[in-house]
C-alpha cells in the first residue's frame, strides 16, 4: 500500500471512531470532548470571516462564561428552593423588592413587544447578577442557615459581579484575573454551610 492509501485510510479510521464516539454521546447523553462542540451550520458560514485571534479569544473565554452560567443558575435554583420552603410559591409577589419585580416585569414585557421567544416563565430567570442578592439580602433570615456569613455573601457577590464584566461583555481576561474567578468561586461553595 502505498503512503496516500495509508493517509486515506488513517483518515477513514479517524471520521469513523469520530462517528462512533458521537454515537456513544447522544445515546447516553454525555459530552466526551473529542471534538470541539458544533457551532450552528447557519452560523457556520460566517464564523471563518471573523479574525483567527478574536476566534481563538472566544474559545479561551467559553470555558470562563460556562462557569459563570452554571453559577448563576445554581444560585437562582437555591434561592427559588429556599424561597419556596420559607415562603410558599407566592414568594416572588410577597417577598422580592418592588423595585426588581418591576425591573423584571418591564422586561418580560419588552421581550414580548419585540416579538421575541420568552427566555423563561420563571420570573427569577430575569433577573441580574445583582438582584439575585439584594433578593438574599432583603430575606436574610431564611438564608443564614444556608450561608456562613452575611459579610463574606457581600464580598463575594461584589468579587463576581465585577469578573463577570469581561465575561458577559466580551473581553478577554487576564491571567490574575482568572486566577481570581477561580479563587472566588471556591468560596462561594465554600461559604454554603
Amino acid at each position: 500500500m502505498d503512503s496516500s492509501n495509508h493517509l486515506r485510510s488513517f483518515g477513514m479510521s479517524g471520521m469513523m471512531i469520530t462517528d462512533e464516539l458521537r454515537g456513544i454521546e447522544q445515546q447516553y447523553n454525555i459530552e466526551l470532548g473529542h471534538i470541539p462542540p458544533a457551532i450552528k451550520q447557519s452560523a457556520l458560514e460566517y464564523y471563518p470571516q471573523f479574525e483567527k485571534e478574536v476566534r481563538q479569544q472566544a474559545a479561551a473565554m467559553a470555558q470562563y462564561y460556562e462557569l459563570f452560567y452554571c453559577l448563576e443558575q445554581s444560585a437562582r435554583k437555591l434561592i427559588t428552593e429556599t424561597m419556596e420552603e420559607a415562603e410558599g410559591a407566592d414568594w416572588w409577589e410577597n417577598k422580592v423588592p418592588q423595585a426588581i419585580r418591576e425591573y423584571v416585569k418591564k422586561l418580560m414585557q419588552d421581550e414580548l413587544d419585540m416579538g421575541m421567544t420568552p427566555r423563561s416563565a420563571r420570573a427569577i430567570d430575569y433577573t441580574t447578577f445583582g438582584h439575585l442578592f439584594d433578593i438574599v439580602g432583603a430575606n436574610w433570615a431564611h438564608f443564614e442557615p444556608v450561608f456562613t456569613s452575611r459579610l463574606a455573601v457581600q464580598r463575594i457577590v461584589k468579587n463576581l459581579n465585577m469578573l463577570r464584566g469581561p465575561i458577559a461583555h466580551c473581553c478577554p481576561m487576564s491571567e490574575d484575573e482568572i486566577d481570581r474567578l477561580v479563587l472566588t468561586v471556591k468560596d462561594w461553595f465554600r461559604l454554603i454551610g
